[in-house]
């Protein structure tokens, strides 16, 4: 797409900002953004939109009829230009930009950096997780001219969509939230995974950057080498430009900052890192501890992300909405510290592991059994691990066995990849 035809759609995008890809969902004005997939291909429904009253519908089909409607923007290719025009809008605004990843926590980490900022500055975020080479230009579409700071999340499953992302989004501060065992069937092993995340502080090195990191996290601070930085740290750590306390995890998180005693609602030891960068940008960005202590005690866990329940006398730690080995391990060990007497795991198959799925199944069966943690599996892959454990085939399989309704007074780990939707079992309990 040349400069001039760039410009002019985002001329027509700053009077119509609402760009819609469904033509069943079209309102009077919106721009309609005909995207292809494996199935579908929505320059089909160009005319639909049109009809359903689409100020313009974008679209890179070549057919001659389609094309002499004046309502219509021919492109090249729809997604390119999607992502184009959401480069050129992102420099057109031109805040400050934080760009989030990592193998876990990154929504939180995205939600709470959110919530912090949000208590000093209007600021414009990613909508729940759309964080891949669609949803980051329509977060940075979605920023107003009255934004001051831009958090703008990105995720990855293959080589290369980071490079990709960092590119569109031209961020000016970076956080990789952790490198774990996540989507190892593209990545294959935990230098894959380092190296994919890595892209954002490349970029940012080259760019001139700053990022923020967790000095207790050896694989997250490799990468930052080079790169300035602010730092924090949990335990003591020499060089952090921020240190914190772990107080307590029973049931939620409690920690301290300076003099301010800060009650979350977030869950497990896994969840510290995410809220000191939370900590970390807040205070870098000039707030003070009890703006960020407001923020951080106000902020509820949802969407099925290490949510706090409590149901026929169990405190349920529903955590359902993704899982990789590193995910899974750091949830099990957080359930065998807390304080209540049984505790219950009712774990899902993880997926996207390629060549390491029965061995990273098999491992955590293994950690299971080695910490006598009373468990159901449910799914394919667990079905196939050497257990003597409960398994079954699917998540209704194990609503039926109505095992999940006879557990009284415990404290129970509900997690698993998104797939298996093991919110049903608390659906139908």
């Amino acid at each position: 797409m040349t400069e001039k035809t760039l410009k002019e759609l985002h001329e027509i995008f700053l009077s119509h900002p609402k760009i819609t890809r469904n033509s069943k969902e079209v309102q009077p004005g919106d721009i309609f953004w005909a995207l292809k997939g494996e199935r579908f291909d929505a320059n089909q429904f160009a005319e639909e939109a049109l009809e359903n009253g689409a100020h313009i519908a974008v679209i890179d089909d070549k057919k001659k009829d389609i094309v002499k409607e004046k309502r219509f923007f021919y492109v090249a290719d729809t997604l390119k230009a999607l992502q184009d025009l959401g480069s050129f809008h992102r420099q057109y605004v031109g805040m400050p930009t934080i760009a989030i990843t990592g193998s876990n926590g990154k929504t939180t980490t995205k939600e709470l950096v959110n919530a912090v900022l949000s208590q000093k500055y209007r600021t414009a975020a990613t909508y729940k997780n759309l964080n891949n080479h669609i949803g980051v230009p329509l977060t940075l579409l979605d920023i107003s001219e009255e934004a001051d700071l831009a958090i703008v999340e990105m995720g990855t499953n293959h080589f290369g969509e980071i490079d990709t992302l960092v590119k569109i989004a031209d961020p000016d501060f970076g956080i990789i939230t952790s490198i774990g065992k996540a989507h190892l069937e593209a990545f294959k092993d935990l230098e894959g995974v380092l190296k994919e995340k890595s892209a954002l502080f490349d970029y940012l090195r080259q760019k001139g950057g700053m990022v923020f990191i967790n000095l207790d996290d050896d694989l997250v601070e490799k990468a930052a080498a080079g790169i300035k930085s602010f730092k924090f740290s949990f335990k003591n750590h020499s060089e952090a430009d921020l240190q914190m306390q772990d107080i307590s995890d029973s049931p939620a998180l409690k920690i301290r900052l300076n003099d301010t005693m800060i009650q979350t609602k977030l869950t497990g030891k896994y969840n510290l890192s995410n809220i000191g960068y939370a900590i970390a940008t807040g205070k870098f960005f000039n707030l003070s501890d009890e703006e960020i202590k407001q923020a951080l005690e106000d902020y509820t866990p949802k969407d099925m992300r290490s949510q706090i329940l409590e149901q026929n006398g169990n405190l349920i730690i529903l955590d359902a909405y993704n899982a990789n080995p590193t995910s899974m391990r750091l949830a099990l060990n957080n359930l065998l510290q807390m304080s209540g007497k049984r505790k219950v795991a009712v774990l899902g198959d993880m997926f996207e592991l390629g060549d390491t799925t029965a061995a990273e199944h098999q491992a955590i069966v293994d950690m299971l059994k080695e910490n006598e943690i009373e468990a159901y599996l449910i799914g394919e892959y667990f079905s196939r691990t050497e257990t003597t454990l409960p398994v079954f085939k699917t998540t209704q399989d194990f609503i039926d066995s109505g095992i999940f309704n006879r557990i009284s007074g415990a404290d129970i780990l509900i997690k698993a990849s998104r797939g298996m939707a093991l919110e049903k079992i608390l659906q139908n309990s």
